[in-house]
């Protein structure tokens, strides 16, 4: 019995009722799914009855048509029609196999009811139709309502609670014409889950929760015959009303075969799954040996059933063996020899049995209890022969080149070096070097920079401290903290910066362990109890409130901030207009907050207005005022100001340009990340001072400080996770793509995805690290060389940022590497290596963006003719 009943539970209670009821017809099953669990690998898994590609992925938001053989094809070359409703994916993969179809758009995950309307709308009446033989309808409203609202949200109890009134409807339905001669004497109905929802009501990984649904099978013939109750792997308990309810066990691997031994077509040729046969005997009306029969006539009976299961399984069998060999044979690598011999020993020994079972098939044959026996000893042998193979692909069906995966890894190991000698020549170059003194502590700064970044590095390699990455990032980030601590207790210097950028690291801990737990996009963020009651309580309503208006506050800090910078006579031209532009955007987000949520009633005409309105007028305002630094770039004039201060007024308008966009995606954590992120940046910049003062004391022009890059770095990966991201593909947050919008197009709701998921973590992080230099020097005029020397140390600081983040991916690229075969290859470490990857791509494009908008401030004039070579 479950200890802490969850309200989303027990909500479709015909299936219950049904399967304890009339449990000789009716059975649930647990269905095991196969990772990535994505919709389109599921589809693509259950129609094909292979194992997932992980590639998949990146087509899910634009499936192509399958081109294997799958289950739909074969149902429409044995003159099958079938009739689909929902999803509209189905019709992506199957352009031309549809009778009759009837898809609505999917990918609008702000929808609840669009694609179910649809379903219900045609559903029922299709069933009083004989134009079908196969009817599937999709429907998405609780894997929508899950990815929205979570699922402890009331959107999903009561989108279960209409699953159930449906339900009830079409079994009424379908009992009602299953009599003799009647329009579904022989349906049979399947509900089925393609994939399940974690906690927070996403999907993709390879998590228990992900990867496991349901399967409810009915039978409407009547009476049931007998059945083989030794191939039950049910598990019986007492449901709800105290009545026994038992609960079998499905791969969803093995659903395309066996619906198409069921309805007599040929099985998909990829197919590796084997007939289910508490299924095969469910559909069959066979399930359990009941009636005033003899116990050799029961035998008899069971025999006849298990003589046709045994000739399914022999044609399953043919059909694997078939594909095994024809994938090995035009496989560049396929399987080993050792691996394929002990398949084909598997094999040659069920045929073996088999050319001595079949004659039980014939009908002079009468001894019942011998046929029942061989037949079983059968069954086991080919049960043998397909788990074996289904083992085997599961292990090894991914084809791994290793040439490629050396060569793709030597290049980043090159890429790491070029990037060091790089770094080595500006230093060279502009006269930033080392300070050779052995009274510097920096040195020992380098040495420790350099063990952080390698301690992170090297974490990739297991897979507990990539689950744990958040984490590992936060240490490693406080380890440098407490470092810059005991600098400035010494020199007596910032001490105030140095405790609150410790304070910070202490309450992103807290937020990112919300993250992990996969709370931070749910309904239930701000609720502590995890054994609430439905959750609508009066504390849940007051916690909600109070963070919103937490969140509110804080975007009314965050645009006095700009306003300061507004007010500093020396924020002058397009970058004035830029700070006064995002600072209405902030005020335009606190309304809209206020107007979806509860802290105010606000009616208005058009609710749609309300919705999509104002998001879309702050992304407009962002594009513009992108435009416009674009433009101050093309007409900027000669500034009287010195360099350091002009860089500083620069950054704070490209950050301010992003950041409205960033906060409003991120939703109502947004403005409150967006102020971890200035805290954490100015303490960095201000500590920074401290080793300056120490290096100050020999003399020279030294480098900039590679500490305070990887403070910057790991803060960069703190707010990743504690914005509630984490690197699987159920960490993406759908629903960001569509605030402002309801229709779906690709290009507009990938950009939307891309910066909800890395506007923290790689936008900001990247054009704010300008600051840093800023923050160096802010008064007085400089000459050109010192001029020159500023924007040396930039662009050492960008080049630094690039080494670190290429170590890490490197580190990955030979975690999956080395990892390739691990069981959680494509739950974790694959995941992980195309967040990694992306990140990369996306910090190099954006670096060189940056380096535009930073650098055009160094004119070929500024550059001196004399550069400082010696200390």
């Amino acid at each position: 019995m479950r200890s802490e009943p969850k309200p989303w539970m027990d909500k479709l209670l015909v299936l219950q009722r049904l399967a304890s009821e009339r449990n000789s017809s009716a059975r649930i099953f647990r269905a095991i799914a196969d990772p990535p669990t994505t919709s389109l690998q599921r589809l693509k898994g259950l129609t094909t009855g292979g194992l997932p590609t992980f590639i998949d992925v990146g087509n899910s938001f634009g499936a192509p048509a399958i081109v294997e053989d799958n289950l739909i094809h074969q149902l429409v070359l044995n003159g099958k029609k079938v009739v689909m409703m929902g999803d509209d994916t189905w019709i992506q993969l199957f352009p031309r196999h549809f009778a009759k179809s009837y898809p609505f758009p999917s990918f609008n995950v702000k929808d609840l009811h669009t694609v179910d309307n649809g379903c219900i709308d045609h559903l029922l009446p299709a069933l009083y139709e004989e134009d079908w033989d196969v009817l599937i309808a999709h429907f998405l409203g609780v894997d929508h309502a899950g990815h929205i609202f979570g699922v402890d949200s009331m959107p999903m109890i009561e989108k279960l609670k209409q699953y159930n009134s449906i339900l009830e409807r079409v079994i009424g339905v379908l009992e009602s014409q299953s009599g003799p001669g009647g329009l579904h004497e022989n349906t049979f109905f399947l509900v089925m889950g393609d994939h399940g929802q974690t906690l927070n009501g996403d999907h993709g990984g390879g998590g228990a929760e992900e990867v496991e649904t349901s399967i409810f099978a009915m039978s409407f013939k009547k009476p049931p015959a007998p059945t083989p109750s030794e191939f039950d792997s049910s598990f019986c308990q007492l449901d709800l009303d105290q009545k026994n309810m038992c609960i079998g066990s499905v791969q969803q691997l093995d659903f395309a075969v066996t619906v198409s031994a069921l309805l007599g077509v040929s099985f998909p040729f990829g197919s590796i799954g084997l007939v289910n046969p508490e299924l095969y005997a469910l559909a069959g009306g066979t399930w359990d040996l009941k009636g005033p029969t003899s116990n050799c006539q029961k035998q008899s009976k069971l025999g006849e059933w298990m003589g046709n299961y045994v000739n399914v399984l022999c044609i399953n069998s043919w059909q694997v063996k078939r594909y095994i060999d024809i994938y090995s044979a035009s496989s560049v690598i396929g399987f080993s020899s050792e691996d394929l011999s002990q398949v084909s020993n598997l094999y040659a020994q069920a045929e073996e049995d088999w050319s001595s079972t079949k004659r039980l098939l014939l009908p002079e044959h009468e001894s019942c209890n011998a046929s029942s026996t061989t037949f079983k000893r059968q069954i086991d042998a080919y049960f043998s022969f397909l788990s074996s193979v289904a083992e085997l692909a599961r292990s090894k069906w991914t084809e791994f080149n290793l040439g490629m995966m050396a060569v793709g890894f030597g290049i980043m190991l090159i890429s790491l070096f070029m990037h060091f000698f790089a770094i080595k020549m500006v230093s060279k170059s502009s006269g930033l070097c080392l300070p050779s003194s052995v009274d510097s502590d920096f040195p020992t700064l380098f040495i420790f920079t350099l063990f952080m970044v390698m301690i992170r590095a090297l974490s990739f390699l297991s897979n507990s401290y990539i689950l744990e990455e958040g984490k590992v990032a936060n240490f490693l980030l406080a380890t440098t903290g407490i470092v810059r601590l005991r600098y400035s207790i010494r020199e007596n210097k910032r001490l105030i910066e140095a405790v609150a950028f410790l304070l910070l690291i202490s309450i992103l801990r807290f937020a990112i362990e919300v993250g992990l737990s996969k709370q931070a996009a749910t309904s239930a963020f701000m609720n502590a109890n995890p054994s609430w009651s439905i959750g609508f309580s009066i504390s849940y309503h007051l916690s909600t409130c109070i963070a919103e208006i937490v969140s509110i506050l804080a975007l009314i800090v965050l645009a006095c901030m700009q306003y300061k910078t507004v007010a500093d006579r020396v924020c002058c031209g397009v970058y004035k207009y830029v700070i006064v532009a995002t600072i209405f955007s902030y005020m335009l987000i606190a309304v809209h907050w206020a107007l979806e949520s509860n802290l105010v009633d606000f009616v208005l005409l058009l609710q749609g207005v309300r919705r999509n309105f104002i998001p879309r007028i702050i992304y407009a305002i962002g594009f513009g005022q992108l435009l416009l630094l674009v433009l101050g770039q093309l007409l900027e004039k000669e500034t009287t100001l010195n360099c350091a201060r002009s860089l500083f007024i620069k950054t704070v308008a490209m950050l301010s340009a992003c950041s409205s966009t960033v906060i409003i995606l991120s939703g109502t954590q947004g403005p409150l990340i967006a102020l971890a992120c200035i805290i954490g940046g100015h303490s960095i910049a201000r500590l920074q001072s401290v080793e300056h003062n120490m290096k100050d004391k020999t003399p020279g022009i030294s480098t900039s400080n590679p500490l305070s890059v990887i403070q910057w770095s790991l803060l960069a990966v703190c707010l990743f996770f504690s914005s509630g991201h984490w690197c699987a593909f159920d960490g993406l947050r759908y629903g960001a793509a569509f605030i402002g919008f309801d229709e779906f197009v690709l290009i507009r709701q990938a950009i939307l995805l891309t910066i909800d998921t890395f506007g923290f973590s790689h936008i900001l992080p990247v054009f704010g690290l300008a600051y840093l230099v800023s923050c160096q020097d802010l008064s007085g005029h400089q000459t050109d060389q010192e001029k020159f020397l500023i924007f040396m140390k930039l662009t050492q600081m960008y080049m630094i940022y690039g080494l670190i983040t290429a170590t890490a991916v490197t580190a990955t690229v030979l975690c999956v590497t080395l990892q390739r075969r691990h069981l959680m290859v494509w739950g974790l470490f694959a995941p992980k290596f195309v967040f990694d990857v992306v990140g990369l791509i996306l910090t190099d494009i954006l670096i060189c963006l940056a380096s535009t908008y930073y650098f055009s401030q160094v004119k070929n004039r500024d550059v001196p003719q004399n550069q400082i070579t010696e200390k």
